[in-house]
């Protein structure tokens, strides 16, 4: 093996480590850039340095991740005299922070160049000063000191907690407080680019924000360790495992500009980086990047110290060694010269699959994604050189062959996302299973499992290789030690009976995976493994389909790779057609299995031409695993230019890479940074001008050496596979034929690429040219000077505040609503972490700016996250408070709708409610809701706040929340109170009543008394709200009312019936004397009898033995009751005080029997005293309610037992209705019914309630099951002919409606529901409307009859009018050249409704796209026509074309779907398909983003009438072929339908809620699951053309109040969501409101 000088191995590597800092320091894996398991840096687990004595599977949860990298003090010798001259070699861990490190008096010496690294500083000078200036530069933060455990620990608690680059941060933010900052600033506004004039005195060194920063460097005495953070991701990882992550032209430019940042850092101080290739890039979630520095021996250490160096570095006899001692592989090797030598027979098997996984990624030791080896024996038997017996088969995954074909047929068929492997083909489990007896127990319990019992651990190959679905490990094939047991109570594993010791089985193992057999076969297991078979339809012949990402756009360091796209070349000589005919004069030596390795043949090239030419023409395929970064040579070597030389004197680093003609000033305000980072409108540059651009070139070979680089990257990241392999690579030196590849690139990106990687480097342009090149934006080069402050090492408090305030002083603003939205992903993170209540104010302030400036889509995707999480902290939070403000929630209505605001924010706006809530957050919870209830409206109110809020009934609901229940209807009146409340309660009541009757378990009793609890709570409340009439009737409606329900039951806890004992005689004592004998004493005869007779009522003692629970001792004045019969001394001398005794005794002819018993056990006796009894009561509800009243805040009773806290006062007192009589003191305004309240169509919800659900504590939308009844409500006559189509707005409040009027001309007429009544209307259109659409949240209508108008739907004005005219029609662009004719031929022909009712030039119907505020429209010609409605512009339009019949047909339907589903990582929120439905059946698919047809097919027999995405990848579409189909676009692109048939007739229309689709069809309406469509959709039933399908059961609507059915056709129907209501348009020009 070759290897690097001062590699080492990675056992020895984890001895060195353990050594140099003890047990303490965990190390996790080594890093290598080989791929064998040597190398010199490892990751590590630093603990708190508090943490004495902490075991190693500790460190886990408690520390963090570090890279230590060894340097040989003899290969880095600039380095150790930097770390060892004096004042810096010390125990103490100091920071040189002071150093010089100012450019103006530099020397002459001091322009030499310098190559990269804290390694690569050449020391040519004669003095040492260039290496410490730029040592300095690389390492301001570093911190020096002794190699061990306590320093290490010291260096990264100071990372974690101090923050050293804390400082910088802080004078920037005094700065942009307009206090005076400190030089640092200025220092650093510099580095990053802004255009500031040199400042003469010294200034402290400090690091680029895009320099990979080096912690610290402790020493040893023949080593230097640097310390660095280990960074989520590289370059490379983003390339090869989630490219999507790099989601737009606008990102890729945006790291590139970063890297030339850093490295025109470097070159102005005479540094070349000299390794810039992606895996040396880090990358962080968000895509800020860091430069890792290189780590390369300084000059003079050659590869002849090798041997030395390792022999040095590994221990003496080190055993890892001696295992890859013959192996002929490195990491100098590119791919296509070992492809070569393994294809010859020169390079075995195991060194190819090794080198095949480096290039994958795998790593050694990191068991998340170790390198992988295929299982090659199965070990039934000893396996033959020329028998099929005892091997495996490589043509199939061991993932298949473990799991059999069927069931992963049925994987692939039955699954959401069709799949075959749903793993990895090695996953950690087990890595980890089968190098358990070499790990520790802390690693088996995290990965395999929690509770370690060796015997689950297979005991013998055999059963090894059964057990698992995964391949082999490389270990399995060289490293014997695998099977010795480190653990005492885990046996060895078992080698086969075949092999007499774990070596020979090694040595056998290893010769059979270099055998003949499977030699001539291993090329299939590369295919599956990491070659063509991974993808496309090769991948479901092969069955390895493997289940996709989740989520594509975010950021993997891990993955599979496919490194190959054609079959994989068999190795020489065991071709399928020459293995049979070879001759025995080929010489083989054989050992074991046959091993070829040693052969010696002269082999005939006529005879292998063909097999030459195949591994010719793979090579070519795949030379992009032989990636070029770097030139080795430079064509010329004369020397500088006079001016590069000059520049290099003046040493200057400002960027200037923001702006350009600007002034440059001696210092700086708020002012000049605001004016660098603002946006103007920016005009697009061609590529000539980009080439006219001024350019400076580079200084120095090495230095135009990085910018190549940066060229080759810059490619990739468009090309997302390298510009240049060796080959390429060595032409274009010798000739300047650049590669095919480059023509591929955007044009500008072309220019740039070609300028970077000129063959002479002296014409390359310098990095910061190309920071100043008009290529960059100014968005990028804003949201650069923005973003680089925020990734110093600095506290979160100090970075928030710098986000904030510049944020508050116009950052935002003036670089516009994009570069706000690419910042947004820095500064958001900031604010869900834990905050100082100061913090919290900044907090707010940062979230109200991103919520002003950013567009609607993108506080949707990005800050409404951000105030999830912050609502769903537990306890109190500052900033959640200040969030549940009623001024910032609608300031938030107005940005984003209350559509998504009831979708995202409200349900946990109610989570404050319940599960004893933070006090402060519950009241601010509270006043919202009441606040924003009256706005919602009555339906989106009872299904989204009353109904959750009752369903936390009995499950903590706090005070607050049955204050928000009785607010709620004092707000909305009292027909509010008695149809929808009211019903609802006595739901409550009876349920928990009949539930409480049953045999269940004591929870769930316990849970019943606490429902009621809250139940009666909230009656009371309303109760004082009602008008004593009105009180009287809901108290007789039932045969009994609420209260005395509740009394008559035997199993409730004694709590809940003194409580509802205390309510009823409240409620009494409001109706007074002669109402409560007329209606309640008869109610309370069966009662009082009860007590009188009860056998028990002689005997204290013996009552019911119920356990009487309370939060508070003293919350309740009243003692509470200890027996069932304790009722009687609550009611009867209060009746008896309220009724006067004559009245009391002629309603209840047990009254003798009760007095008794009050005298005998209570010493109770009526006194006539002419006002009342010595034990008459005042009656007050009892508060104590379990562990859900935690927090009680002071509160006053008023005479009905109604709860006002305080906190409340007077609060939305401007709501409040007339009353009937002045109050009691004390006493809620007692509301009066109003003859025309709004939302007086609306009924009560209980029908469609399924009740309280003990086991619910979710989100109650998603679990409330939406019952469909079919009544009509209410009904208003909307137009005079047919209602065509009608739309609602997202608050369901309001509706608009198109139809025919008189003359047959269209209109709109503007509906408000709460009303039920005609606001306003839009009378322009001269045809009928066929076609409505709301646009977004600004008030703009757009309406088609033919045309499109755009209109005001305030004030009824036109404000645009689109129509299509043959000319228009003539540009119009074709997908497929073939059709091109055809579609000229029929652009003009008539098509439509009816004989032609639309011709060609006509809009038919039209879509609104609201994430790119245009609006879609389809023609009478088939086509597609986009309109700006930001511009007022016509766009793109797309051609129709011919179907199967020769013409083209009208577009019936749009609609559109993809990536803006759920998309909350900034990736692009534009729809990514378009669905067209067609007059002829057709539907299509248009692709968005490349503009062309994905897919066209014939959807159904007739007309398609309308077309809904309720997924990102499926489509429902209807049709008057009588059906509806959903197609899951993922199957293929020529889908399958699931069939929903049982309509009579042709489907008008549909919509959808949730996963239900109501659909209608004549004057029946009919409603079908998709999430059941979905269960029952299998696609691997024998008959092929089978097709699944459900039949729904059509429904006619009948009228609720009047009865019978409507008869008139409907025409069209929309869900109203929120408020569980659904509206339907009929041909008899009625508007209808359903449930």
């Amino acid at each position: 093996m070759r290897g690097e000088a001062s590699e080492v191995c990675f056992d020895c590597l984890e001895q060195r480590i353990k050594s140099d800092f003890s047990d303490q320091i965990v190390f996790s894996y080594g890093l290598s850039d080989s791929p064998l398991p040597f190398g010199s840096s490892a990751v590590v687990k630093v603990s708190d340095s508090s943490e004495e004595g902490v075991s190693a599977s500790d460190f886990d949860s408690s520390s963090s991740q570090f890279v230590l990298e060894y340097l040989r003090k003899e290969e880095h010798g600039c380095l150790a005299n930097y770390v060892e001259r004096p004042g810096n070699s010390n125990d103490d861990v100091e920071s040189d922070e002071n150093l010089d490190c100012s450019h103006s008096k530099a020397t002459k010496d001091d322009d030499r160049e310098l190559g990269i690294g804290i390694e690569n500083i050449t020391c040519e000078s004669s003095g040492s000063f260039p290496s410490r200036r730029a040592l300095a530069a690389l390492l301001p933060i570093a911190q020096i000191s002794k190699c061990s455990a306590s320093h290490l620990q010291k260096l990264a608690s100071s990372f974690l907690s101090e923050c050293p680059e804390d400082y910088i941060l802080a004078s920037l933010n005094r700065l942009i407080g307009g206090e005076s900052s400190g030089q640092e600033t200025e220092s650093f506004l510099r580095l990053i680019g802004l255009p500031l004039l040199e400042e003469e005195s010294d200034v402290p060194c400090l690091r680029h924000p895009n320099l990979s920063p080096v912690l610290g460097v402790l020493t040893s005495s023949d080593c230097l360790v640097s310390v660095l953070r280990k960074a989520p991701f590289t370059l490379e990882n983003i390339l090869y495992y989630s490219p999507n992550a790099l989601k737009s032209e606008w990102h890729r430019n945006f790291i590139i500009y970063q890297l030339l940042s850093v490295l025109a850092h470097l070159h102005g101080l005479g540094i070349s980086h000299g390794d810039i290739r992606p895996s040396k890039i880090f990358l962080s979630n968000s895509l800020w990047s860091w430069l890792k520095i290189y780590s390369k021996p300084d000059l003079g250490s050659g590869d002849a110290n090798s041997s030395a160096s390792r022999k040095s570095l590994c221990v003496e006899g080190c055993y890892s060694s001696g295992l890859y001692a013959d192996l002929k592989i490195s990491s100098h090797l590119d791919w296509q010269t070992i492809f070569d030598k393994w294809w010859k027979g020169e390079v075995s098997n195991f060194e190819y699959l090794l080198f095949l996984n480096k290039l994958a990624g795998r790593r050694w030791g990191d068991h998340t994604f170790h390198p992988v080896m295929p299982w090659v024996i199965d070990f039934s038997k000893k396996p033959e050189k020329d028998s099929d017996s005892g091997w495996r088969d490589l043509r199939k995954s061991k993932w298949r062959l473990a799991k059999g074909d069927e069931q992963l047929d049925f994987t692939y068929s039955t699954f959401e996302i069709p799949h075959h492997v749903s793993d990895e083909c090695l996953s950690e489990l087990a890595v980890c299973s089968y190098k358990a007896r070499r790990l520790p127990l802390s690693v088996l319990r995290k990965a395999v499992r929690s509770v370690y019992e060796p015997n689950e651990y297979p005991s013998d190959m055999q059963r090894l290789y059964d057990w698992t679905p995964d391949e082999c490990i490389p270990e399995f094939y060289c490293d014997s030690r695998i099977f010795s047991s480190l653990h005492p109570s885990m046996s060895d594993l078992a080698v086969p009976p075949w092999a007499s010791s774990p070596e020979e089985f090694i040595r056998l193992h290893r010769d059979a995976l270099e055998s003949p057999h499977v030699s001539s076969r291993l090329h299939h297991w590369i295919d599956i493994t990491f070659g063509y078979k991974m993808s496309g339809q090769a991948a479901i012949t092969a069955k390895n389909v493997m289940l996709s990402s989740s989520e594509p756009a975010v950021p993997r360091s891990v993955g599979r790779r496919q490194l190959f796209f054609r079959p994989h070349p068999v190795r020489l000589r065991f071709s399928r057609e020459k293995e049979q005919s070879r001759n025995e004069q080929e010489m083989h030596t054989f050992h074991g299995f046959g091993v070829d390795n040693k052969r010696s043949v002269i082999l005939e090239a006529d005879e292998y031409l063909e097999e030459t030419e195949e591994a010719s023409a793979f090579s070519e395929h795949a030379s992009h695993l032989s990636p070029q970064y770097h030139l080795y040579q430079n064509l010329d070597e004369s020397p500088l230019h006079e001016s590069c030389s000059e520049n290099t004197k003046k040493g200057d680093t400002s960027l200037s890479g923001t702006s350009r003609n600007k002034g440059v000033p001696s210092d700086i305000c708020l002012n000049y940074l605001l004016e660098h980072i603002d946006v103007r409108d920016e005009v697009s540059i061609e590529p000539q001008e980009l080439l006219l651009w001024r350019q400076d070139f580079c200084l120095g070979k090495d230095i135009a050496g990085d910018i190549f680089s940066i060229g080759c990257v810059l490619a990739e990241l468009y090309l997302m596979r390298p510009l240049f392999n060796s080959v390429s690579l060595a032409t274009y030196l010798e000739g300047g034929d650049l590669p095919g590849l480059i023509k591929e690139l955007p044009p500008l990106t072309k220019v740039l690429v070609e300028a970077c990687i000129e063959r002479d480097w002296r014409r390359r342009p310098s990095a910061k040219s190309l920071l100043n090149s008009p290529y960059f934006s100014a968005t990028v080069k804003s949201a650069y000077l923005f973003a680089a402050p925020l990734h110093l090492l600095a506290k979160g408090g100090t970075r928030l505040y710098y986000a904030a305030s510049f944020a508050k002083q116009g950052a935002l603003k003036a670089m516009g609503s994009f570069v706000a939205e690419m910042c947004a992903a820095y500064c958001l993170p900031l604010v869900t972490t834990p905050l100082s209540d100061n913090e919290c104010e900044w907090a707010y302030v940062l979230i109200k700016e991103f919520t002003k400036y950013l567009t609607p889509v993108a506080v949707q995707r990005l800050v409404l996250p951000s105030i999830q999480k912050i609502l769903l902290t537990t306890g109190y939070s500052h900033l959640k408070v200040s969030l549940l403000q009623d001024s910032f929630v609608r300031e938030l209505w107005t940005r984003i709708g209350k559509r998504v605001y009831l979708e995202m924010i409200h349900p946990l706006v109610i989570s404050n409610l319940y599960n004893s809530p933070d006090k402060i957050s519950a009241s601010a919870a509270s006043v919202l809701l009441i606040g924003s209830s009256e706005e919602l409206g009555a339906p989106v109110t009872v299904h989204q706040t009353i109904l959750p809020l009752i369903n936390y009934f009995g499950k903590g609901i706090c005070t607050d929340g049955i204050e928000v229940l009785v607010r709620i209807g004092r707000l909305l009146g009292v027909n509010y109170i008695v149809k929808q409340m009211m019903p609802l309660l006595e739901h409550v009541v009876c349920f928990c009543i009949d539930l409480s009757s049953m045999k269940k378990p004591e929870p769930v009793h316990s849970w019943c008394s606490l429902a009621l609890t809250d139940c009666l709570l909230t009656l009371d409340g309303l109760v004082a709200l009602i008008p004593d009439e009105l009180l009287i009737h809901e108290l007789t409606k039932g045969r009994l009312c609420l209260h005395v329900r509740i009394l008559m039951q035997k199993n409730l806890e004694l709590r809940v019936l003194q409580f509802a004992a205390i309510s009823l005689m409240s409620i009494c004592q409001r109706i007074g004397q002669e109402l409560t004998a007329l209606h309640v004493l008869p109610q309370l005869k069966e009662l009082f009898d009860e007590f009188a007779f009860s056998e028990k009522s002689t005997d204290v003692s013996d009552s019911l033995n119920w356990k009487i629970r309370t939060t508070e001792k003293n919350s309740h004045p009243e003692s509470p009751i200890k027996s069932r019969m304790d009722l009687v001394l609550l009611l009867y001398p209060s009746f008896a005080s309220l009724l006067g005794m004559e009245k009391l005794r002629q309603g209840c002819p047990t009254w003798l029997l009760l007095e008794q018993y009050l005298l005998k056990h209570h010493n109770w006796k009526w006194e006539y005293t002419g006002r009342s009894s010595r034990y008459n009561m005042e009656a007050k509800p009892v508060l104590s309610k379990g562990p859900a009243s935690k927090h009680i805040p002071k509160t006053l009773l008023n005479g009905s037992g109604r709860v006002v806290p305080q906190s409340q006062g007077l609060r939305n007192s401007k709501h409040l209705k007339p009353h009937i009589h002045d109050p009691v003191e004390g006493q809620e305004e007692v509301l009066c019914p109003l003859v025309h309240e709004p939302w007086s169509w609306f009924p009560s919800p209980v029908a469609c309630w399924d009740g309280l659900d003990i086991g619910r504590f979710g989100n109650p939308k998603d679990e409330q099951r939406w019952k469909i009844r079919a009544s009509v409500l209410s009904s208003a006559h909307a137009h005079r002919g047919a209602l065509r189509s009608l739309v609602v707005s997202e608050d369901e409040c309001t509706v608009f409606t198109s139809g025919i009027d008189p003359g047959f001309k269209g209109s709109v007429q503007k509906w408000e529901l709460a009303s039920l009544s005609c606001v306003s209307g839009y009378h322009a259109h001269e045809e009928v409307v066929n076609d409505i659409s709301i646009l977004s949240s600004t008030g703009k209508i757009a309406s088609c009859d033919g045309t499109i108008h755009v209109w005001n739907s305030q004030t009824g004005k036109l404000i645009y009018l689109f129509s299509e005219s043959p000319a228009d029609q003539d540009q119009a662009s074709s997908y497929l050249s073939s059709n091109n004719n055809s579609n000229q031929s029929n652009r003009h022909v008539s098509h439509g409704l009816s004989n032609g009712i639309f011709d060609g030039n006509m809009y038919t119907c039209m879509h609104y796209l609201e994430y790119m505020d245009q609006l879609v429209v389809g023609t009478g010609s088939g086509a597609l026509r986009f309109i700006d409605l930001a511009r007022g512009q016509k766009l793109q339009l797309w051609s129709g074309e011919s179907f199967e019949s020769g013409s083209t047909s009208l577009v019936s339907a749009l609609c559109s779907g993809g990536s803006h589903t759920k998309q909350g990582d900034g990736a692009s929120v534009s729809p990514s398909w378009i669905a067209a439905g067609f007059s002829s059946g057709q539907c299509k698919l248009f692709d968005v983003r490349e503009s062309g047809v994905i897919s066209s097919w014939r959807a159904h027999d007739g007309y398609v009438t309308k077309l809904a995405a309720p997924e990102s990848h499926s489509l429902v579409s209807s049709s008057l072929d009588k059906t509806l189909r959903i197609w899951d676009l993922r199957k293929s692109w020529t889908p399958e339908p699931f069939v929903v048939k049982g309509h009579n007739d042709g489907v008008s229309g549909f919509s959808l809620w949730g996963k239900d689709v109501i659909s209608i069809s004549r004057n029946n309406i009919g409603v079908f699951s998709l999430s059941k469509s979905q269960d029952e959709v299998l696609f691997n039933c024998q008959d092929e053309q089978q097709q699944q399908q459900q039949r729904i059961i059509p429904q006619k609507l009948y009228m609720a109040e009047k009865g019978g059915r409507v008869r008139s056709d409907l025409s069209t129907i929309c869900v109203l969501p929120f408020s569980r209501l659904f509206i339907v348009g009929a041909h008899d020009g009625y508007l209808r409101i359903c449930c």
